[in-house]
């Protein structure tokens, strides 16, 4: 019965002789899956928006117009207020 088997096969270090640099790699591992994760959400974010900063009242108007979400009669008079303003 040698080494190995007294410590349940793990070997002298623990971890398979690795000790701390197992550890060290399993923490650069998540961190580079966790930065991965984070660029990945800015990124769909950004192109959710349409990568456009904020919109002008006129635009959203226009976009509602478009979908047909508003009628004319409503478009043609808040288009008139914000000419307005």
């Amino acid at each position: 019965m040698g080494w190995g088997n007294m410590m349940g096969g793990w070997g002298y270090g623990g971890y398979g002789g690795y000790g701390m640099m197992g550890v060290g790699m399993l923490i650069f591992w998540i961190g580079i899956i966790v930065l991965g994760i984070y660029l990945f959400r800015r990124n769909s974010s950004h192109i959710h928006t349409g990568g456009q900063g904020k919109q002008s009242g006129m635009d959203i108007l226009r976009e509602r117009y478009a979908r047909g979400e508003i009628d004319s009669v409503e478009y043609q008079s808040r288009k008139k207020d914000l000419e307005s303003k």
